[in-house]
């Protein structure tokens, strides 16, 4: 694949056990010509492990923001034309994974790609019909850029994202990432944590799913030019 001009993005809160692998695998890639890690208000090393992993600059929050305001302090940091968001507590990572995700973005032929993560044949095909959130994703820096910020939180970036690329029929789809997995919230925090976070979650999805459509106008302005350039 060419190397376009491309930047990963990676929001981490407490992720100093899985982040150093993640950046590792991005930096060797070659695809990338800056690896951004977001640090959100991290209290363990995961600044440290990232640096010493090769990211090209760690940015440290000084209190969690949330991962939408980390995507875009991210973004902030670059002026790559192609940008791709990473979760840092991926397992199973590889460079094909990331050529996946960027790939279609960069030759020009999708506005956003989503990566879609490995849940096993019957729950890949469920996970599909469901809200595209997953945190692995390229898109062209002018889509984030035409999203105010206050889509941004919480999981709102996700949806406001996907939305702008609906309403404005810019092209853009997903990507199943075989063998990719995560540390699940299960493994993080134990299951009696675990089940309110994950009903927290998809609440915020719900809700800003809700906020953007009442904000169709505001996403169709914003996008008018886009749509008549592809």
């Amino acid at each position: 694949m060419q190397k376009l001009i491309a930047a990963a993005v990676i929001p981490a809160h407490n992720e100093e056990k899985t982040i150093g692998e993640v950046v590792r695998v991005i930096a060797a890639s070659g695809f990338f010509r800056e690896v951004i890690v977001v640090s959100d208000g991290s209290s363990d090393g995961t600044a440290r492990a990232a640096r010493e992993a090769g990211a090209t600059l760690v940015h440290e929050l000084s209190h969690n923001r949330g991962k939408g305001m980390a995507l875009a302090h991210g973004v902030m940091h670059t002026d790559a034309d192609v940008i791709c968001f990473f979760d840092a507590d991926l397992r199973g990572f590889t460079a094909a994974h990331a050529e996946g995700i960027l790939g279609p973005v960069a030759r020009g032929e999708r506005y956003m790609n989503i990566g879609m993560r490995d849940h096993g044949s019957v729950l890949n095909a469920f996970a599909q019909v469901l809200p595209w959130v997953s945190g692995q994703r390229a898109l062209r820096r002018d889509v984030f850029d035409a999203i105010s910020g206050k889509f941004m939180a919480g999981y709102g970036a996700e949806t406001a994202l996907n939305y702008f690329c609906a309403v404005n029929g810019l092209p853009f789809g997903i990507v199943q990432l075989t063998g990719l997995g995560i540390v699940t919230k299960v493994g993080k925090v134990g299951l009696l944590h675990a089940i309110p976070q994950y009903a927290r979650m998809w609440a915020q999805v719900m809700a800003a799913s809700l906020r953007v459509r009442l904000a169709r106008r505001q996403f169709t302005e914003r996008g008018t030019h886009m749509s008549h350039h592809h």
